[in-house]
């Protein structure tokens, strides 16, 4: 899954980065509002973490413009202020939920999860192609009912192929979706990921179902 992170404060944007990426989570870092509302209206995400706080364009206003703009990617603001004015002032510009700072990291983490799940409600939670299932909220993967233990990368890397199965998925879109948008594509580090997955789900079964589209990218059969 891929988060926003608009947070002018770069020791608390890095703070957060750090900490979601471990989670297993892709993250792209905006400094100030502009950024944020641009970015959130050009790329596909998951999740916004929205500080109110900004400059060139306060977090109340992107949230504003966002909803305008009919972009309903869940937003979890943050700010430094602990009025109730200040909350309800953020959820009626169309925000999900508010955390004021500073905050635990394993409450901020339980919230983004929460969202998240709130957010996989709308849409399937169970991937399959053919006998490989895939199962979000229980984080486990299986073959012809066999569990495949997948490293945090390679469980987004597969949901990622498996909700566009039977589409070809290019590296750049596999580099944003999955890494960032600072991911550099001349890397090998998603081949590597993709010759892991093909080790783990198709080697000892007759049907090979991660296949290579020579100059294109890789699908996965649907």
């Amino acid at each position: 899954m891929r988060i926003l992170v608009v947070e002018d404060e770069k020791h608390i944007a890095g703070f957060i980065k750090q900490g979601l990426q471990e989670a297993g989570y892709a993250v792209d870092v905006a400094y100030d509002g502009e950024e944020g509302y641009f970015l959130a209206g050009t790329e596909k995400y998951d999740l916004i973490v929205l500080d109110i706080m900004l400059p060139k364009m306060d977090g109340i206003s992107v949230c504003k413009n966002l909803r305008k703009d009919k972009i309903m990617t869940p937003i979890l603001m943050l700010t430094a202020k602990d009025f109730v004015e200040d909350k309800v002032e953020g959820l009626d510009a169309g925000a999900e939920d508010y955390l004021t700072k500073p905050f635990a990291f394993k409450e901020f983490l339980a919230r983004i999860r929460a969202l998240l799940r709130r957010k996989e409600t709308l849409v399937s939670t169970k991937f399959q192609v053919a006998d490989l299932i895939l199962d979000l909220p229980g984080h486990k993967v299986t073959r012809a009912g066999k569990e495949i233990p997948l490293t945090a990368k390679e469980f987004q890397l597969l949901e990622y192929l498996m909700r566009y199965a039977g589409q070809v998925v290019t590296r750049t879109d596999i580099s944003e979706c999955v890494w960032d948008t600072h991911f550099s594509t001349t890397t090998n580090t998603i081949d590597v990921h993709i010759h892991e997955l093909r080790r783990k789900i198709d080697e000892g079964h007759k049907t090979a179902l991660i296949g290579t589209v020579r100059g294109r990218g890789y699908m996965i059969k649907g």
